[in-house]
């Protein structure tokens, strides 16, 4: 087989396949003697079906599979070979062959390039860096949060704002009295915190265990048919035929109260031992909410890095039409209109990634299996923080993490992130970083637009 590469632009060019029927010959006779091995038709015994019946009935279709697994073969060993930085698939020309009739075939196909692009990095670049302020307030917030998270119910006598009530809800009739054969809901729990009715919700004010209070859930829901229905035990078509009073007698007021700051607390957030007394927690506490604060201040440094970038580039030449049709047969079902509108977004990422690529290298950044796995233990040791839960074991956190992996959308993602990190890390030490004090106030603003 003959291959030619032409460029058509600075970054577009052909490649031309000449092919011949020496080039595939040989396989597709090892294909018909495959399949007339396996071939089965009344009156020969399996494999004895003559060869020329088998080229017959299946020479067209394995010749064109032959020649289709030489094209891809032969195809992207010449770009490997050739060191072509190819951007997409190629895509084949609507040449017109006979895979029946023809026997030597003249193929081609367009090729985009990645451009050319300078995006070299020194201590003469200069790019922010926000280093967040904790402070007390902060360390307060978050030792509050803690403790509610750790915290655990409690039955009270009088009710409170986010309290639980729990007791009978009985159907009354017009006149205030129960209905014969109605509804009567022996286990019902209710949140007046959650009403959207302020005169219902205020009802339950000072409200103490054997109450009994006259309230109308269709009024203190608003209709919301999924929270009457739910509350009632009714079908959700049944609601609009509850719109009257109900009384209610509290049988149980349950509090959530948070947990009480002491050591015991330290050690279920931190391990047995990890820090002795209120100082040593609060420190502790303060250095997790720094390291969150590390993490946002180097996510916002890639933001600005990435414009940074972008900026020191300018204007990219792409193969816009090559890779119109790439993004077109990745996305068939939805349509030229799709890839319109898409176009542009998909041609910044790929500006992006292009230039990552070349930090990476330039950096020499090396990704290994290992730092892909410590990034899926610290998300889901990031996982487990959000609900509290600050002292999970490794082991456990390495289990959560391997089935984090087996999902290739998830693995991808933390690939990403690796790189990221790893190249946060590296240029955090080649560029003059222009350091700024901010509050968490501050920072949060920087990301409104």
């Amino acid at each position: 087989m003959n291959i030619t590469f032409e460029k058509t632009g600075n970054v577009t060019g052909v490649l031309t396949l000449n092919i011949e029927k020496a080039d595939y010959e040989a396989n597709v006779k090892k294909g018909l003697q495959t399949a007339q091995k396996k071939v089965q038709m009344p009156g020969f015994r399996p494999g004895h079906v003559p060869a020329g019946m088998v080229k017959k009935m299946y020479g067209t279709q394995i010749k064109a599979e032959e020649v289709q697994k030489l094209i891809s073969e032969k195809l992207y060993a010449y770009i490997q070979e050739n060191n072509l930085d190819v951007l997409g698939e190629p895509i084949a020309h609507d040449d017109q062959v006979d895979i029946e009739k023809d026997d030597n075939f003249v193929l081609h196909f367009d090729l985009g390039l990645s451009p050319e692009m300078n995006v070299e990095l020194s201590s003469n670049d200069t790019v922010d860096y926000y280093d967040i302020n904790v402070t007390e307030e902060m360390v307060d917030a978050q030792v509050k949060r803690m403790a509610q998270q750790a915290g655990h119910p409690e039955n009270v006598q009088t009710y409170e704002e986010r309290d639980i009530l729990r007791g009978i809800l009985a159907q009354l009739d017009e006149n205030g009295q129960p209905v014969e054969g109605g509804i009567v809901v022996e286990s019902a729990s209710l949140m007046p915190t959650y009403f959207k009715n302020d005169e219902q919700k205020a009802l339950f004010n000072g409200a103490k265990v054997n109450d009994i209070l006259v309230i109308n859930p269709s009024k203190a829901y608003e209709g919301n048919e999924a929270e009457v229905s739910s509350l009632l035990k009714v079908k959700k078509e049944e609601v609009a035929q509850y719109t009257g009073d109900f009384s209610f007698q509290v049988n149980e007021i349950s509090r959530f109260v948070p947990a009480e700051i002491n050591q015991e607390f330290f050690n279920a957030v931190f391990g047995e031992g990890a820090v002795e007394g209120e100082e040593a927690f609060r420190a502790k506490v303060k250095e997790g909410i720094q390291a969150q604060h590390v993490l946002d201040s180097d996510y916002k440094f890639l933001l600005d890095l990435r414009a940074y970038c972008e900026a020191k580039v300018g204007e990219v030449e792409f193969p816009n039409e090559v890779l119109k049709k790439v993004m077109l047969n990745n996305n068939k079902e939805k349509g030229e209109a799709y890839v319109e509108e898409h176009f542009e977004a998909s041609i910044n990422e790929l500006k992006w990634h292009l230039i990552k690529e070349k930090l990476v290298k330039a950096n020499d950044i090396k990704l290994e299996q290992a730092d892909v796995k410590a990034a899926a233990v610290e998300a889901a040791r990031m996982q487990f923080a959000q609900y509290g839960m600050n002292n999970v074991p490794v082991e456990y956190l390495e289990n959560y993490a391997e089935e984090m992996l087996k999902n290739k959308q998830q693995a991808q993602s933390l690939i990403e992130r690796s790189i990221e990190t790893k190249l946060v890390a590296a240029l955090k030490n080649v560029l003059n970083l222009n350091h700024k004090a901010v509050s968490a106030e501050e920072f949060g603003k920087l990301f409104e637009n």
